[in-house]
């Protein structure tokens, strides 16, 4: 079996990795930037459509609100970065905002971000490929038709690709993300050449569109609550700047230094990409709407649901390229790819996330372990179930996803930055040295403004989008939140019942006898070798048991044992329902009333197979009948196996594999035994 799913295996992820190859796996700063960075320098791809979108519901006059929200999302930006910087100096174990919320604030803010991340990092996945789709369906209309399809095979795609290694996806993912700043420049370096010294007027497929507005001339609250819900959807640019602080140990040395300086170039990339994208859709005269079906306006009538409301970098790219230009194509094309890939953050963040909370027992410890190519293998593929499920559930639509999105994210900035404010200040009031006590007062204040700033931005999250879908991401972080807090317990708990004693236990006082028991069905060959090693080990009480189920086999059974004369006792006890397992048991607990300090050991002769079918058909009672004995205190159960000529041939089939030579791996051919060198002459 493990030959069988092993080629496969092989072929999909590769060869196999040692532990002493992890410092290969390292990532120079050129790699780590596609491969931390592709979330928030891919965000600009659908961060500005979801400003104009909510402003649309006041109209196109509220479109001219759209640069000062961007305005407020680069101040933001800006902030987290400088904030973010501070904390991978700080803390370049690779914990992030979990380690330092829980160091400096506490186990229960700890799990309070950690839940709130992980719950990010599943959207992150859903959010990058549906909008990934959606902006490759505007050049191949098959995508957008098959969305939810084309989604889950993307997400199957990129969790292999993952489980192949970060350093080799960091390769892939590198020429994507790179083709695609290099094509948003380009955009809106062209576009600024054409209308600024050409003089051009360029015009959005959308551009003599007209907006049906929801609510027609907002002023006062609801103005400023509709401004407000616009910049919380722009705040979509900023997901993903955490996994920096996450992913430091991925980093080659200096880490801290080489994360703090991806953190910089990766804010200063976002933003400029970010405010060239909502000019040009000013520029362009770019129109967009929740409900285009409904609100989109040609020619005084509604474009109907036939039509297809492409992404705003699409309609720019259109504009500023030529529809079907090569440009136009080419950073379509890099757009999707970029978008896909951009769920690779969430990649490298989840299972490392993962990992550490299972080192301090929140998960499953199985997510702390790496797989054949010494990535977190159990956390990549946990990642993507979860984030096929969120897929599926909401047809890959982004608009509709991306409603559920920033709220983890702002809780783990705020929590995180006031935790820094806390770490800050714990070192100031040791250090004596004016030069660095400087220094610490200036990153302080820093994180302080960072942790005041998302604060405020998080209640902003939570007033306008709560209702829209934020719901759903509190409710996922509560269940993340309760289900490590359990896990927690329980191993806890599983922890102090099995910690060794300073004074003797009774786990660890002598038995005052061993009582043996070989169960017996029939008497052959794995039977009377069952015996023979019960009889070696040389038990205080030895006795065979067989349950009674056919009186003429149970006949049979007995005559054999008195013809061979077998100097081991047999009993056998009735079992008038046909059970086997239940009458084992009650005899088993019974010995154990008579004599709580014996010790029972139970002998079970079980046959070897050479074929997974085979194993279908033995041993099925034994399993079931050791499952059961597990949970009966003082039993100790032994197999004693005994191997069919199956297993032999499989033995020296996988022998026979193991000594095969690929053809041309072997050049000069076998050397033969015996062979030995002519002797040289002096």
């Amino acid at each position: 079996m493990s030959k069988l799913t092993d080629l496969p295996k092989r072929i999909l992820i590769g060869r196999a990795l040692r532990s002493d190859k992890l410092g290969e796996t390292l990532l120079p700063k050129r790699i780590a930037l596609p491969v931390f960075a592709s979330d928030p320098l891919s965000s600009v791809a659908y961060a500005p459509g979801e400003v104009l979108l909510v402003l649309s519901i006041a109209g196109v006059s509220a479109y001219h609100f759209s640069p000062w929200i961007a305005v407020a999302v680069v101040v933001l930006m800006f902030t987290v970065v400088a904030s973010y910087r501070q904390n991978v100096r700080a803390y370049p174990s690779g914990g992030g905002d979990y380690e330092v919320a829980n160091t400096n604030l506490g186990p229960k803010a700890g799990l309070t971000v950690a839940s709130a991340l992980l719950v990010d990092y599943v959207l992150t996945v859903a959010v990058s490929i549906s909008s990934g789709v959606e902006n490759l369906g505007s050049a191949i209309p098959f995508v957008i038709e098959h969305k939810t399809f084309c989604a889950i095979g993307a997400i199957v795609l990129l969790t292999l690709m993952n489980l192949r290694g970060v350093k080799e996806s960091g390769k892939l993912f590198a020429i994507p993300t790179y083709l695609f700043v290099a094509g948003v420049f380009l955009m809106i370096l062209w576009g600024a050449f054409r209308g600024l010294i050409l003089g051009d007027t360029m015009h959005a497929p959308t551009s003599d569109f007209e907006i049906k507005p929801e609510h027609e001339g907002l002023a006062g609250f609801a103005l400023v609550f509709l401004l407000l819900r616009a910049f919380s959807s722009g705040c979509a640019a900023l997901t993903g700047v955490e996994a920096i602080s996450n992913g430091v140990p991925a980093f080659r040395k200096p880490k801290s230094r080489n994360a703090a300086t991806t953190l910089a170039l990766m804010g200063l990339l976002a933003v400029t990409m970010f405010c060239g994208i909502i000019g040009l859709a000013l520029a362009t005269d770019v129109k967009m709407a929740e409900n285009p079906a409904v609100d989109l306006i040609r020619d005084g009538v509604p474009v109907g649901a036939g039509f297809i409301q492409d992404p705003v970098i699409a309609q720019v790219a259109e504009a500023v390229f030529g529809h079907g230009s090569f440009l136009f194509m080419v950073l379509a094309a890099a757009t999707a790819l970029v978008l896909f890939l951009a769920a690779n953050t969430a990649y490298n963040g989840f299972p490392l996330l993962g990992s550490i909370l299972a080192q301090d027992r929140y998960l499953p410890r199985q997510l702390h372990t790496r797989g054949d190519r010494l990535a977190f293998s159990n956390g990549i593929v946990l990642l993507a179930g979860a984030a096929i499920l969120l897929v599926w559930i909401y047809g890959a639509d982004s608009t509709h996803l991306i409603q559920l999105y920033i709220v983890g994210v702002f809780v783990s900035f705020t929590l995180s930055q006031t935790g820094m404010v806390r770490h800050w200040n714990r070192l100031l009031a040791d250090e004596r040295d004016r030069a660095r006590r400087r220094h610490m007062v200036r990153s302080r204040a820093i994180n302080a403004f960072g942790a005041f700033f998302c604060g405020v931005v998080l209640v902003i999250v939570l007033a306008t989008k709560f209702t829209h879908g934020a719901w759903v991401a509190l409710l996922g972080m509560v269940i993340f939140y309760g289900t490590m807090t359990a896990i927690r317990k329980h191993y806890d708990r599983v922890a102090d019942e099995i910690a060794a004693d300073e004074t003797p236990a009774d786990e660890s006082v002598r038995p005052s006898r061993v009582h043996a028991i070989v169960l017996v069905s029939k008497l052959h060959r794995p039977t009377l070798r069952a015996l023979a090693y019960a009889q070696l080990v040389r038990a205080d009480q030895l006795e065979a048991l067989s349950i009674s189920v056919d009186p003429d086999e149970t006949k049979a059974l007995r005559e054999d044992w008195e013809r061979r004369a077998i100097n081991v006792p047999l009993k056998i006890l009735d079992s008038p329902y046909r059970e086997v397992t239940r009458p084992v048991i009650e005899y088993v607990k019974g010995l154990r009333r008579q004599s709580p300090r014996d010790v029972i050991s139970v002998y079970i002769p079980e046959y070897v197979v050479g074929h997974w079918y085979e194993h279908l058909l033995h041993n099925q009672s034994a399993l079931r009948l050791k499952g059961r004995l597990l949970f009966t205190p003082g039993v100790m159960v032994t197999s004693v196996p005994y191997q069919l000529q199956s297993s032999e041939a499989a033995k020296k089939r996988a022998r026979k594999r193991a000594d095969w030579s690929a053809p041309g791996s072997v050049r000069r051919g076998p050397v033969e035994r015996g062979h030995k060198e002519p002797n040289r002459k002096s």
